[in-house]
């Protein structure tokens, strides 16, 4: 599946950090990263502008980011620390690489970029096939019980940053498609110092519990732990995001 234009762009990239600033789904991927010993190995699916990747890595783990998008990986690997990080163009869906991995993660709801059952069941394969033993997967995708979408809109969401392009604007319009969970988004971003607007289109899917339940059972992953919220509180019908750690089945087999 190729990029989305805001992510592939290269201009858009630049942007992408000062909206998107350390959050606390952050927080939580480095802590699950910290259960681990230095120097164990992290798999960063969807890596982006490699932000959290880059953090990680300070701490001492041998870390590799995979990410489709030329325009995310030329602002990663610009990116103080970008050294330690070992960067792959690539696409979830067929990426092989020799080594294993402690904790294989996911952020950024990347997984919502994932439109059809068939590219979500190889990405979580990819995951599974490369996982050391007892390794995790770990990712989120939004609840779809609580319609986001509906609240970026231009009237609701507006969101002004200083960048090296001055003054930028940031509003979204959106559509979604209730039989397919598929949401079209417009990225708006006007320019303050030559009243310039620039449109970005991206997709992403919105997939109920029950439905990625199964998706996972398709790549032979088996949850051990739901949180509905980035606090670890526990998944509800009314939570923000479904968050998924889990592990390959042969594995949890094992163990028992």
């Amino acid at each position: 599946m190729p990029a989305d234009e805001v992510f592939e762009d290269s201009l858009f990239a630049s942007l992408y950090d000062h909206f998107n600033g350390w959050d606390v789904c952050d927080d939580f991927y480095l802590g699950l990263a910290r259960t681990l010993k230095s120097g164990r190995r992290i798999l960063d699916l969807g890596c982006g502008t490699g932000l959290l990747a880059c953090r990680i890595a300070e701490e001492g783990f041998a870390v590799s980011g995979v990410d489709p998008a030329e325009g995310m990986l030329g602002v990663a690997r610009s990116r103080p620390g970008a050294e330690r990080v070992s960067w792959i163009k690539g696409v979830g869906q067929t990426v092989r690489l020799p080594e294993r991995f402690d904790l294989v993660y996911m952020t950024g709801h990347a997984f919502q970029a994932l439109l059809t059952d068939d590219d979500a069941i190889a990405v979580l394969r990819t995951a599974h096939d490369h996982l050391a033993v007892d390794g995790l997967l770990a990712f989120e995708t939004r609840n779809p019980a609580r319609k986001a979408w509906l609240s970026w809109t231009p009237d609701k969401r507006r969101s002004v940053v200083t960048a090296d392009h001055g003054e930028v604007e940031e509003f979204f319009d959106t559509k979604a498609d209730p039989d397919s969970g598929i949401v079209d988004l417009a990225a708006h971003y006007r320019f303050a110092d030559t009243g310039k607007t620039i449109i970005g289109r991206s997709r992403i899917r919105f997939v109920e519990l029950d439905h990625l339940k199964r998706l996972l059972a398709e790549a032979s992953l088996a949850p051990v732990a739901w949180y509905g919220d980035w606090d670890r509180s526990p998944l509800t019908e009314t939570s923000r995001e479904i968050i998924v750690v889990a592990r390959r089945t042969v594995d949890l087999q094992v163990r028992s």
